[in-house]
């Protein structure tokens, strides 16, 4: 067994296939399944099921990705360490983030980041609730994590760093039924149609508190694209409830944005895995904590 194998067999999971995978290593379809049935010699057990043209995991292969994961991140941490990595003249990062805190803070410390260190290439993956972040952080899929709760934050699998609050506000077309400048109190929603994220998400739990207070509305649609909110308020479909994240893209397409009353926030937070980082991650926490200071 080898760590290229490894990377192989993880490009497979992570594409869906052999073909995909092929394709995204610039290797011959011939040559990778040649790479994992060797892999499979090694390990004694076959890794997938193969069902037509779909490559399915068996359970030994289920097993073997997260210890996979931790292997060529140590090798990539282990190659990190020396050369022109060391000193971030070259390398990746890899960040998880949920989708309003992609919007902020994760813009404008990329930013900053990629202003800093031009050489490194920033890879961001989707992820929709808390608990998606800390996994893909925790298997080693990603160094970082960007994620908000409403609660506590996560201590036990990952190490988290505080990077403040954000509030909830209201969105609204800019001819909707409350005046500019004015919060809206939380009863005022009543009987009014709204936007509404997945379960898990701090915007859904938030909306569902609501409804747990008395407040009477309408699920007007219940979207896993957060990026169909604008669009969707300033045609006039609902309202929406999302985090101060939003506020200045939703004032620049002609959105109103109004303050919710009471107050109620989400903590901010990058997570790292506990392990050691390699100099990208350890540099965008560095990064990270400055901009806290100022804050």
């Amino acid at each position: 067994m080898d760590v290229r194998q490894l990377e192989y067999f993880l490009a497979i999971v992570d594409h869906g296939g052999f073909n995909r995978a092929a394709s995204a290593l610039y290797l011959s379809q011939p040559t990778l399944s040649q790479a994992i049935q060797s892999l499979e010699r090694d390990l004694g057990s076959s890794l997938f099921h193969r069902i037509g043209r779909r490559a399915v995991l068996s359970e030994s292969g289920a097993a073997l990705v997260e210890p996979a994961r931790a292997a060529v991140r140590s090798l990539e941490l282990a190659r990190a360490s020396v050369g022109t990595v060391r000193s971030l003249r070259g390398g990746a990062l890899d960040i998880a983030a949920m989708p309003s805190q992609a919007v902020e803070p994760l813009s404008g410390l990329v930013r900053r980041f990629a202003e800093r260190y031009p050489d490194v290439v920033v890879r961001i993956r989707a992820a929709f609730t808390p608990r998606d972040v800390v996994e893909l952080v925790r298997t080693g899929a990603c160094e970082l994590g960007l994620l908000a709760t409403p609660g506590a934050l996560p201590e036990r699998e990952v190490t988290a760093h505080p990077l403040g609050e954000q509030s909830f506000v209201l969105i609204t077309p800019p001819d909707g039924p409350f005046p500019a400048g004015r919060p809206v109190p939380y009863e005022e929603l009543e009987g009014h149609r709204l936007i509404v994220g997945q379960r898990g998400t701090g915007m859904r739990t938030f909306v569902d508190g609501l409804r747990e207070r008395g407040v009477g509305f309408t699920v007007a649609v219940e979207s896993e694209h957060r990026v169909s909110i604008l669009p969707l308020v300033l045609g006039g479909v609902g309202l929406a409830v999302v985090t101060e994240a939003w506020r200045g893209l939703a004032e620049r397409t002609g959105a109103l944005v109004l303050d919710l009353e009471p107050r109620a926030v989400l903590r901010i937070a990058l997570v790292s895995r506990r392990s050691e980082l390699t100099p990208a991650a350890r540099a965008c926490l560095e990064l990270a904590g400055e901009e806290g200071g100022h804050r």
